[in-house]
């Protein structure tokens, strides 16, 4: 017997008069169950005079059909690692993953057709013997409780009508559904219908449903899989088999004795298909993230470029620049450091912020906003910005490499100074008190020291070491305030990671980013994030900082940062202990971290960025480059130095 669908295409007909397809029903007679033949008088009577009005009425007032030309249902859009995976869905109301008519099994197809709409191919949108059925079961009970919706008239409701169960309702999805076949192709309509009708717990479209119901597409679906999900259709809670499976089955068994009643599969095909066990998935329409964190930076990017209508209802596919086994490893290295932290008594109440990013693309490679994603779901790494302390500092040396009049071993007076600021005066200080004189840059840096920092952002002019920091691509507000050199401005540690990438990578800079590419569910590029980076930096003068900063790991504040390979870095505390940070980065990826408390108590006295956050840099950053050659940063010698402006 064929499996095929007997009915053949028929085309769309322009010249076919919707009115004269419902006039000729009332003109005529409709065959009903038990044999019983209406008259034409039974029917109009049943109807009355106000239906043939409301018909009328929905002619002059129904929407224009056309207007789906080119229509695309809403869309999620799904969010991936860097190597595929799948780490999130967004969506509305609607799960929907729109797929072309050739992509819907040939079961599933035949499956829908027998059990909603047998005569598809037969009819112009209106199946006159089912209408007719209809209208003497409603005649009976006195209200609409049954119906004889074609899969055009359940399409037509589906996109322009209202639920209610009133005949006026009926008529205008008649004359919109005659209306559809007048103006697309059956196939068009089928694939409309299956990308558009529902199919329970928030999945609309075969695509979803069929990765819902059975971990597949809904090409791979088989007779027993298409015929249990033709019977979801009438009704998809009540026979869902998340909800109760007994129901699903007696369902599915009346797909498929229609199915063998109109001859499209034999017993022998039907039977073995009621026996096959169902692999049962589970609803997927409201899973949480794979990886929280990165997803939630994802979406903000995305919102802020496209615009929160577009992520939830485009059919966007996000392309991350994050490995999952990476970013889980990140996530638990930030565990365990603070779990081996908790059992020496420190850090209680306290939150552990980390961002890498890889310098030479700039993409991001690890978030972690927590502790434990679970407890709290604020994203210190990309939300929460914290003054940086003395991790500031690099901007300003940086920024006087750069006017050609400083090296790492011009000389600063390491002295009591103070500056007027208005009324008062600002007398920078020490960490621990004392000074040391006459200094070198190179000293100044490796130290720690907060005096000649501040003298040489004053030297150089507060206004250029923030124009250095915006080239970095950071955008936070930020006066020219004399404390500014110290760190006294709110930053991010994703921030701070791009902004020391950029040095890593002698100056070449793209802004960081969790987003490779976007794409439309078609495969059109909306975004791409693989551009080649931008000169933004003096590299003589980048490469003499990196030259500095190596020096904070091997014999400065940041010893315990120290990981055997070439590093540079920069350790930050804030007054009272408020934040400590370490910050750095070998040619291969670049890491921030911070720790802190929500409500900025103190850490402890006596706590530095070099005590406790380095620690955790270098923990993190062993990991993560064990299975990458040694590199060197590059030499000053190897770049001209800037000519003193």
């Amino acid at each position: 017997m064929s499996s095929t669908i007997i009915e053949p295409q028929r085309q769309s007909n322009p010249n076919h008069n919707p009115l004269k397809s419902v006039v000729k029903f009332f003109a005529g007679v409709a065959q009903v169950s038990g044999g019983t033949v209406l008259t034409i008088g039974t029917i109009v009577s049943t109807l009355a005079a106000g239906s043939m009005v409301g018909l009328a009425i929905s002619f002059r007032n129904l929407p224009d059909v056309r207007t789906l030309q080119g229509y695309i249902p809403t869309e999620t859009s799904y969010i991936y690692d860097i190597k595929g995976r799948s780490l999130a869905t967004i969506h509305g109301e609607a799960h929907r993953e729109v797929m072309e008519l050739e992509q819907v099994s040939p079961e599933l197809k035949r499956a829908v057709l027998a059990i909603e709409d047998s005569h598809f191919y037969q009819h112009h949108g209106i199946n006159f013997y089912s209408v007719g059925r209809a209208v003497v079961a409603n005649f009976k009970k006195g209200e609409v409780s049954e119906g004889a919706s074609t899969l055009s008239m359940q399409l037509a409701k589906n996109l322009f009508l209202s639920r209610d169960r009133t005949v006026q309702r009926k008529l205008a999805e008649a004359v919109l559904a005659i209306r559809l076949e007048q103006v697309f192709t059956k196939e068009e309509i089928l694939e409309l219908y299956f990308n558009t009708i529902y199919w329970g717990h928030n999945n609309y479209g075969a695509q979803t449903a069929a990765e819902s119901y059975f971990n597949k597409d809904a090409s791979e679906l088989n007779l027993a899989e298409a015929s249990m999900m033709a019977g979801l259709i009438q009704a998809p809670e009540q026979y869902s088999p998340f909800n109760n499976y007994e129901e699903t089955k007696k369902r599915q068994k009346q797909v498929l004795n229609r199915m063998q009643d109109i001859g499209w599969i034999s017993e022998q095909m039907a039977k073995a298909a009621y026996e096959t066990p169902l692999l049962i998935g589970k609803p997927t329409s409201w899973q949480t993230s794979q990886l929280p964190y990165i997803t939630d930076a994802v979406i903000a990017e995305l919102k802020e470029r496209f615009g929160p209508e577009s992520v939830s209802k485009g059919g966007l596919r996000i392309q991350t620049t994050v490995d999952y086994d990476f970013q889980k490893w990140a996530e638990k290295n930030v565990q365990e450091s603070y779990n081996y932290y908790l059992n020496y008594g420190w850090l209680r109440t306290s939150q552990i912020a980390l961002a890498a990013v890889d310098p030479r693309t700039h993409f991001v490679k690890a978030l972690v906003g927590s502790v434990d994603y679970n407890k709290s779901q604020f994203n210190r790494a990309i939300q929460s910005r914290r003054q940086p302390g003395s991790t500031f500092k690099p901007f300003v040396y940086y920024t006087a490499f750069a006017t050609g009049k400083y090296t790492p071993y011009s000389v600063v007076n390491d002295t009591p100074v103070r500056y007027r600021d208005g009324d008062i005066y600002y007398r920078p200080q020490n960490y621990g008190g004392g000074y040391s004189g006459p200094i070198s840059i190179r000293a100044a840096l490796i130290q720690s020291s907060n005096v000649p920092a501040v003298k040489i952002g004053v030297a150089v002019g507060l206004d250029k070491v923030i124009d250095t920091v915006r080239s970095l691509g950071i955008k936070n507000p930020m006066q020219p305030v004399l404390s500014l050199p110290l760190g006294s401005v709110g930053l991010s540690p994703l921030e701070m990671a791009g902004a020391f990438a950029t040095f890593a990578a002698d100056g070449w800079h793209s802004d960081a980013t969790t987003i490779v590419r976007v794409t439309d569910s078609r495969g059109n590029i909306l975004l791409d994030n693989t551009k080649p980076p931008k000169l933004v930096l003096d590299q003589w003068s980048v490469a003499s900082l990196t030259s500095v900063l190596q020096g904070v790991i091997n014999g400065g504040t940041g010893t315990r940062a120290y990981i055997g390979r070439p590093a540079a870095g920069k350790t930050g505390t804030t007054s009272a202990e408020k934040d400590v940070w370490f910050v750095g980065y070998t040619p291969q990826l670049a890491t921030a971290v911070w720790i802190g408390k929500d409500n900025y108590q103190s850490l402890g006295r006596g706590v530095t960025g070099g005590g406790l956050a380095a620690p955790v840099w270098r923990r993190f950053m062993r990991g993560a480059l064990q299975n990458e050659e040694v590199r060197y940063f590059t030499s000053p010698s190897q770049f001209q130095r800037p000519k003193a402006k």
